[in-house]
């Protein structure tokens, strides 16, 4: 199986390209210390991450707090806190994940487009791409609150393939979430899940991506 027919790759960030979730964990602990709640370890704080940063604080705190009825309110200054920690820390022990440095040049070589489509704030993505010196490898970006929706809907990775002019055929949707893989075939995309990542300690190849790889070179081999 290869997908060299394909001009533009779609990449999920967090879980995909960058283990981010000591920097989110570090910005999750400032934001229980408000609160005087235990910090959480990185293993507890994993299975939150995916849906974007609301629901990350939601769990978090419901977790901390063992209570399941928390008030907007709450949820609002609690998630005003995180953001405030987490814009204070956002790359600081984030870092890319073996071979992705070396398959962005690989596939920039090549000629395909990049672009990235994480449930991640928009506005944290760039100052990532800057520490970590990729920016240049991708021609768009959109985040969580880019649009009115976010993955697993359709509309995003729509979106994007039209803001780069490609029909969706030519395109692929690659990340570590059910939420990548269900967008992509909500969006009638072929998709590439990485076994990595963290999918809420679930096998990413339950929900049934096109393929499945284990590491980020892998991707090498089939564009």
């Amino acid at each position: 199986m290869n997908f060299k027919d394909k001009e533009l790759i779609i990449f999920d960030f967090d879980g995909t390209l960058i283990n981010s979730i000591p920097d989110l964990t570090l910005a999750i602990n400032k934001m229980l210390f408000f609160y005087n709640l235990s910090p959480l370890t990185v293993t507890q704080t994993t299975p939150f991450i995916g849906n974007g940063a609301k629901p990350l604080v939601k769990r978090a705190l419901e977790y901390a707090m063992q209570n399941k009825d928390l008030s907007e309110v709450l949820l609002k200054e609690a998630f005003d806190i995180y953001f405030s920690a987490y814009n204070e820390v956002t790359c600081d022990k984030t870092y890319m994940y073996p071979g992705v440095l070396e398959t962005l040049k690989y596939l920039n070589k090549k000629g395909y487009k990049m672009v990235i489509c994480t449930n991640k704030p928009f506005n944290f993505i760039e100052p990532i791409l800057n520490k970590l010196a990729i920016k240049h490898f991708f021609n768009y970006w959109i985040g969580e609150d880019s649009l009115s929706e976010k993955k697993p809907s359709a509309a995003p990775l729509l979106y994007l393939a039209n803001e780069m002019s490609i029909i969706k055929e030519k395109c692929i949707m690659i990340g570590d979430s059910k939420n990548d893989i269900l967008a992509a075939k909500n969006s009638g995309m072929k998709s590439i899940g990485v076994s990595y990542g963290y999918n809420y300690n679930e096998n990413i190849s339950d929900y049934n991506p096109t393929l499945v790889v284990d590491s980020f070179a892998e991707l090498q081999e089939v564009f």
